[in-house]
């Protein structure tokens, strides 16, 4: 009889993300390089370009405005989910592991519900503003402040940090399938979001389809307001508009869609996905924050200037903050 070839030993052996301990998740031996590679770079991409852009809001003076805080705090919401929730995630999609534990993983879970909610309630706060100032630019003056723009955003953080470790440290995902949980799900190095029907139904309606319904909702009205406009640099101002609202809701829309569909039929079925295809349908989710970068700040033209000035050093000159990125 003919030995076992590597190959052969390769596709009967069971390898284990704890060999030594009882209940350990099964570990993904395939060669990965290539998706390692790709993912690392999706990873510094996202951090690098949030990072610029909150280093470009912060410093130059002419973009403090209402609008530019609310893209301040969406870029640092975004810079969190590249910095903090897409490295763990990275690994768990190459080799199927989590390596950090029960506690990070709950602390983990919580975050990730708290950035994600952040982060799509800043783009509906984005189109809310525009709809705004291009709709009633006297009213917005004078209603729309920084003060009123912070409070919003407080507001904002508030709320996805009540929903996000509420619904994790209560175990409200939980409940009601705590059994299949345990004896189904569970097992050591596993870290995934398993929702029961309600909670899966209200994450997704305050974190998906309520910020996407509105953004639809607010694109076609001024969509509509500006094949109104009789003057033309009012027109031209509305189309540009109404193309970057388009962009931004097509964005969101394309990578939060698979997740948040899955997230409610999941729980309904029993929860036939495989915990490897929910990791996947979250990080491309969280490329969300991939593209906002490019989104709220490579469309624009000061953004373009500001970063010819940081790459050139000029930031560290004298009163450069007060550099002039648009004419007013």
């Amino acid at each position: 009889m003919e030995k076992n070839t590597d190959w052969e030993k390769e596709i009967y052996t069971i390898y284990y993300c704890y060999p030594s301990v009882n209940n350990s998740c099964l570990l993904s031996l395939q060669n990965h390089i290539l998706l390692y590679i790709v993912l690392w770079a999706t990873v510094i991409f996202t951090v690098s370009g949030n990072l610029l852009v909150i280093i470009t809001i912060s410093h130059f003076k002419q973009l403090h405005t209402p609008t530019n805080c609310l893209v301040l705090s969406l870029a640092v919401t975004d810079l969190l989910l590249g910095g903090f929730v897409m490295p763990p995630l990275t690994v768990q999609l190459v080799e199927s592991c989590w390596y950090l534990g029960d506690a990070f993983c709950k602390l983990y879970l919580s975050t990730v519900i708290m950035l994600c909610t952040a982060s799509v309630i800043h783009l509906s706060l984005i189109s809310i503003d525009r709809y705004f100032a291009i709709c009633y630019p006297l009213r917005y003056q004078a209603k729309i402040t920084v003060s009123v723009t912070v409070n919003l955003i407080l507001f904002s953080w508030i709320l996805s940090a009540v929903l996000g470790y509420g619904i994790i440290y209560l175990e409200l995902n939980l409940k009601g399938i705590e059994e299949f949980y345990y004896q189904n799900v569970k097992c050591v190095g596993n870290c995934v979001l398993m929702q029961n029907e309600v909670s899966g139904l209200i994450s997704s309606l305050f974190t998906f389809y309520l910020p996407g319904f509105t953004m639809i909702c607010i694109y076609l009205k001024i969509f509509s307001v500006a094949r109104r406009q009789r003057n033309a640099a009012s027109r031209r101002r509305e189309r540009k508009a109404a193309k970057t609202l388009a962009i931004v809701m097509g964005v969101f829309l394309l990578c939060w869609s698979p997740f948040f569909v899955c997230n409610i039929i999941n729980p309904v079925l029993n929860h036939p996905a495989p915990d490897i295809l929910i990791t996947a349908l979250a990080f491309f989710g969280d490329m969300n924050s991939t593209f906002n970068p490019l989104v709220y700040g490579f469309f624009y033209s000061w953004f373009r200037k500001a970063l010819k000035l940081i790459a050139n050093g000029k930031i560290f000159q004298r009163d450069s903050s007060r550099t002039k990125l648009y004419n007013d």
